[in-house]
């Protein structure tokens, strides 16, 4: 299902978050052309999140950038940076996540695209925004979750800032310069007006705490405080948390604390019949909840609770998770299949339209691997060649 058929997005982006973004278009339907340096490409394409490669690049580069078009070009080169321009002419969105001041360096800034193709839509991801004494820094995923305040929401009191396990950041960035590139694309079809779309991945990761910023602003600026047994959120009362069994973890959520006791038969837990309790005692109730959910099984708890519609869930990993029914049905998987016949299994777009999911089994391109079918697409030889 091609929802954005006819759409071209030159995406000149490195890394997570601005090809998450563009490979979002792509599964939507657009037309998207990576803009690539010779020899290197993306730095991605070397840039590991494990010791696996595919094709001698990383999985993440394959990850993110299945169903997308590969163009070669030397930006510091007056010829290529003429073949850009002339493939800018044909845009429908322009893609970035350089630094303030790169692009305006080498001659593609807003202002002057603009000039070149007036109803394009660009869409440019910084790490902090263009103004201020931080504007300069790297936008780098872990860095920004550190500054962000993001890491002092996770693990106990007494243990260290904790970071997510994944690239939260880059990803959401992502998704909002997406929304961003979507909304404006919807009025242009009105107006016929191009727009400069901007997203800084400081804004996108402080708008992903927004439940809890809007706590510390309106609590008299009083600190998320994590709880010191078991804590999952430094706003919710117990019994919220993940809890050890005898032979796994088990993970609560909200619930009431006396039908707890009552299902579980955990006697200790009757004395906090007060609801107020449940927060300003948390970590008592939860030190009594953790030592008694030790005493069996966690498919022995889920029984219980799941037929008293508790709100629980068994802690998987990937090999326990890939078993299950339930994320069977989904069909998450997909394989696509790079040019060199490579078979890759990937996530698909989480995606459906009308009952749709929508899937393609291209998969990541090879450096430059469709200069030429770009170049004769939008007669960007003859272009060159004339000149």
């Amino acid at each position: 299902m091609n929802l954005l058929k006819d759409i071209v997005v030159i995406d000149f982006s490195q890394f997570l978050s601005g090809p998450s973004a563009a490979l979002r278009l792509a599964d939507l339907g657009a037309q998207v052309i990576k803009i690539e340096r010779p020899g290197t490409g993306d730095i991605c394409r070397q840039l590991y999140v494990s010791d696996v490669m595919i094709e001698g690049e990383s999985t993440i580069f394959h990850a993110i950038n299945r169903n997308k078009q590969s163009y070669a070009a030397d930006l510091k080169n007056p010829d290529d940076l003429a073949k850009v321009k002339q493939l800018l002419t044909h845009a429908d969105v322009m893609m970035h996540n350089f630094r303030p001041g790169v692009m305006e360096r080498i001659g593609l800034d807003y202002e002057t695209v603009k000039q070149i193709n007036p109803s394009i839509i660009y869409a440019e991801v910084s790490g902090y925004g263009n103004e201020g004494e931080w504007k300069d820094l790297p936008g780098q995923d872990l860095l920004l979750q550190a500054v962000s305040g993001l890491t002092w929401l996770s693990n106990n009191h007494n243990e260290s800032p904790t970071p997510m396990g994944v690239a939260v950041v880059d990803i959401m960035a992502g998704t909002h310069i997406a929304q961003g590139i979507l909304a404006t694309l919807y009025k242009r079809t009105i107006t016929g007006e191009g727009a400069l779309v901007q997203v800084s991945m400081f804004e996108s990761i402080l708008d992903f705490q927004f439940e809890v910023l809007t706590s510390y602003y309106n609590d008299g600026n009083q600190l998320p405080m994590r709880g010191a047994v078991n804590s999952a959120h430094a706003y919710i009362a117990a019994p919220y948390g993940i809890y050890k069994t005898n032979d796994g973890y088990l993970a609560l959520a909200m619930s009431d604390i006396l039908t707890l006791s009552r299902l579980l038969q955990c006697e200790p837990l009757q004395q906090y019949g007060n609801s107020n309790d449940w927060f300003s005692k948390r970590d008592e109730i939860k030190y009594i909840l953790a030592n008694h959910l030790l005493t069996n099984s966690t498919y022995y708890w889920l029984r219980i609770l799941e037929s008293a519609d508790i709100w629980c869930a068994p802690v998987m990993n990937y090999d326990e998770l890939v078993q299950q029914d339930g994320y069977k049905v989904l069909e998450m998987e997909i394989v696509v299949h790079t040019s060199n016949g490579l078979d890759v299994t990937t996530t698909r777009c989480p995606i459906r339209v009308d009952g749709k999911k929508l899937v393609s089994q291209k998969g990541a391109p090879q450096l430059g691997e469709h200069n030429a079918a770009i170049e004769q697409q939008f007669q960007l030889e003859k272009i060159y060649q004339e000149k």
